[in-house]
């Protein structure tokens, strides 16, 4: 039976992974909005089935799923990940599903504040971040044309 704040927990996991979503949908990344919400409704999902398995029996622990989420999330991530003419590609669309995924698992443990705190400093780094990225890569690509790949001596 889904209880009230099962149905917070998995509304909750939605936004957040929405919010994240869109960040990654607008910077035109593979896994935009609907995957990431998938993943955050998924391990929000899996964490409430885990807490109920848990408390029903004394052979459960509510650790388990939780530990595979991790792993299983952790090879999606993988997947995401792509080396191309001596560049790597999709570190960042891997993290974001991994942590899309942790912001999921802390709704369904009724964590409701660390997720929401988790999602606004993700989606500051994402933003934040992402602008600040462009002028330092510029800026080690520069250096790296000129021999000098830790910049100026």
């Amino acid at each position: 039976m889904i209880w009230p704040h099962d149905l917070l927990s998995i509304v909750l996991a939605v936004i957040l992974g929405g919010a994240i979503g869109a960040e990654r949908e607008i910077s035109g990344k593979a896994a935009g909005l609907r995957t990431n919400v998938l993943i955050c409704l998924g391990a929000a999902v899996f964490t409430i089935i885990s807490k109920q398995m848990a408390a029903d029996g004394p052979e459960g622990s509510v650790t388990r799923i939780a530990a595979q989420i991790v792993t299983g999330v952790g090879f999606l991530g993988a997947g995401a990940i792509i080396q191309d003419r001596g560049g790597v590609h999709g570190l960042t669309t891997a993290a974001t599903i991994w942590l899309v995924a942790s912001i999921g698992m802390a709704c369904g443990a009724r964590f409701h504040h660390l997720a929401v705190l988790a999602t606004l400093i993700a989606v500051v780094v994402l933003i934040g971040l992402g602008k600040l990225g462009r002028p330092l890569e510029r800026y080690g690509a520069r250096h790296k044309r000129n021999g000098t790949p830790n910049g100026p001596a």
